[in-house]
């Protein structure tokens, strides 16, 4: 499916999911069948028929439960700086949604996303920690805590529903779209049935009462900004307000692109175009001609697979600042695993 048919694609199912409309009804079957396969899932992992790995230091799993980008991965490295402030040395471990390769393997700042996956790439270029990828979590982690000994705490971008690895922090994390409609894929958002019980809820943005929590765990409200600056391949870095009145074409592969256009013009930047490709997009097929004096500006995850073929876009990092009280029960959490001798 070409690229920009597969964005419209996504665009509406996004738009069917926030509503329980004709679309959403007649998908209704198989979301009742989604449902039932995902609890009776739970419900082996719970019975003891399926068994999750235990790795030898803590766990914790970041990731959401509806369809698409939910600010997980700023969530990760927000908790990572944190962790290493409070001395901690974390790892991050990841499926790497999108890599041709199917091998455990680390993730190096110079890595081709398509061998590692963008998002663990951008993780481990801004975090410095070591990242692994593999599809069993649980192997990523232990195939990290092997080559990193004096890692004492593995965060890991996404994996809500990767039951096969055991964890002691749980945090879901949503975004202004809160839980759609409410119904199971394909009839609507949910990956799993919610709410359900976890450790800890961040909202990126939108509205704490419009999503129904888990009894005893409130929702903590996190900021999303753009950095003052936008850099390019080669690190030159160009204030974002000196883009003010300059000609702009924005593109963006990430699941709700419209968020980053909308974060842009509140910048205060004009831009001359906006398009949007399906998440996680290679960029192999990606051809915009810029004309004389327009900058092509882009996400920073969208930067490490755009960069290849135009070094000279502007990519515009994002920052998630997460309150302290969400930071302080996420110590609580931990404490009760800490090693002797951890950090303070």
């Amino acid at each position: 499916m070409p690229p920009r048919a597969r964005a419209g694609l996504e665009r509406a199912l996004r738009a069917a999911w926030a509503r329980r409309g004709p679309l959403a009804w007649a998908l209704w079957p198989l979301a009742q069948l989604h449902r039932a396969l995902t609890t009776l899932r739970r419900g082996l992992y719970r019975a003891g028929v399926l068994t999750s790995s235990r790795l030898p230091v803590p766990v914790v799993v970041v990731g959401n439960v509806i369809a698409g980008g939910a600010g997980k991965t700023p969530t990760t490295l927000a908790i990572v700086e944190h962790l290493r402030a409070r001395g901690w040395r974390p790892g991050i471990v990841s499926r790497g949604h999108g890599r041709v390769t199917r091998d455990v393997r680390e993730v190096q700042p110079g890595a081709d996303p398509r061998d590692v996956g963008d998002e663990p790439l951008l993780l481990r270029r801004r975090a410095g920690v070591p990242v692994w990828v593999a599809a069993r979590r649980a192997e990523a982690g232990r195939a990290l805590l092997a080559a990193h000994p004096g890692v004492d705490v593995l965060v890991c971008d996404d994996g809500l529903q990767h039951l096969a690895l055991a964890r002691d922090v749980e945090v879901a994390v949503f975004d202004a779209r809160g839980t759609g409609n409410g119904w199971p894929l394909p009839a609507g958002p949910l990956r799993e049935p919610w709410p359900r019980p976890v450790d800890l809820v961040l909202l990126t943005d939108g509205d704490a009462g419009a999503i129904a929590l888990p009894p005893g765990v409130p929702a903590h409200r996190a900021t999303r900004t753009l950095a003052p600056e936008a850099v390019r391949a080669d690190g030159t870095r160009v204030p974002l307000a000196g883009l003010r009145g300059a000609s702009l074409a924005a593109v963006a592969g990430i699941a709700r692109p419209e968020a980053f256009f909308a974060m842009l013009r509140d910048a205060g930047l004009t831009l001359d175009s906006a398009t949007a490709l399906p998440d996680h997009y290679d960029f192999n097929s990606y051809s915009h001609i810029t004309h004389a004096g327009q900058s092509l500006i882009c996400t920073e995850k969208d930067a490490l697979k755009l960069w290849h073929h135009r070094p000279d876009a502007l990519a515009v990092p994002l920052a998630l600042h997460v309150p302290a009280a969400f930071l302080a029960a996420l110590d609580e959490r931990l404490a009760r695993r800490r090693p002797a001798g951890g950090g303070r």
